[in-house]
């Protein structure tokens, strides 16, 4: 048995296939000018999960790159403080050799006193440093800085106001956390056991006739000891947070890689793709054009 074909089935089938021609042409154009293969769930459901996935993963590999940054400034801002701390003690401690020539008069001796003096408030000043208005040597402590002095006692009283115990970290990695602060406390001492309570004694002793201030010299040269100790751990951590840094740089573009052989599309390849549908589609069109001849009806009608 034969089927009959009418103009009416000939006009629905053809329609049909010009508008899947047409939606497939508006599907390629679609992606070519997003410049994305997945642009709803529905485009690809498994590549979409994919795209979730990595899309979480820069988003903690991004807050890991800020917490490294914040970190790597932190232990920046501490090294800096440090080593000038440690030329100011070297400073001191040149001071306190020449005054021990025994060729010094009162005045000289009067002079050296003060410049020491001047060092001590400049080493108060780097014990106190801060970063973004949170003090470096204070831990967590919100007490706007790490030392206090009290000059209305004799000598001066110098107390730490910080929470050495309480450390500030920064987590880098999954299982990383590197502390990025320093306890002020153990690096310049606290009280009458600080170093700028050393310094003042140093200063009194050069003021007393017949004083020698080289007795000093080894308690200075231990205060001195702990700020280079503390110096050389500053730097390993700080290299720990250069190389997490560097991790996270590498893993950020082995992520972001993943993500474009994705959601990204091949350009050339779209573009031939296109060029064929709209090739097919005009052809689609033609054929449709010779088919669908208008009959005595359609005039009639």
């Amino acid at each position: 048995m034969i089927n009959r074909v009418t103009h009416q089935s000939v006009q629905r089938s053809t329609l049909a296939n010009l508008q899947l021609n047409l939606s497939t042409m508006a599907d390629l154009q679609a992606k070519m000018s997003s410049g994305k293969k997945i642009n709803v769930p529905s485009d690809d459901p498994a590549g979409a999960s994919d795209m979730l996935r990595l899309r979480g993963e820069q988003r903690v590999q991004n807050q890991y790159k800020r917490n490294a940054d914040d970190g790597n400034a932190w232990l920046t801002t501490i090294d800096s403080a440090l080593q000038t701390s440690s030329t100011t003690l070297r400073r001191v401690r040149d001071l306190v050799v020449q005054s021990g020539s025994g060729a010094m008069n009162t005045p000289a001796r009067e002079a050296i006193a003060v410049e020491i003096e001047g060092l001590r408030d400049e080493l108060l000043q780097q014990a106190n440093t801060t970063y973004l208005g949170r003090t470096v040597f204070a831990g967590t402590s919100d007490a706007g800085v790490a030392f206090t002095v009290d000059s209305t006692t004799t000598p001066p009283t110098y107390s730490f106001t910080g929470a050495g115990s309480a450390t500030v970290e920064r987590r880098v990695a999954d299982a990383t956390t590197i502390r990025v602060d320093a306890d002020g406390a153990k690096i310049y001492g606290d009280g009458a056991q600080s170093v700028f309570a050393l310094l003042d004694t140093i200063a009194a002793t050069l003021r007393t006739p017949g004083g020698d201030a080289t007795a000093q010299l080894n308690t200075l040269d231990s205060r001195f000891e702990t700020v280079l100790t503390e110096l050389a751990a500053v730097g390993a951590r700080q290299t720990r947070v250069i190389n997490a840094q560097t991790n996270l740089a590498e893993s950020a573009q082995t992520t972001k890689t993943q993500l474009s052989a994705i959601e990204d599309i091949d350009l050339a390849e779209i573009i031939l793709q296109l060029g064929m549908q709209e090739v097919a589609y005009q052809g689609a069109l033609g054929a449709a054009a010779k088919v669908l001849q208008p009959s005595l009806m359609d005039y009639l009608r």
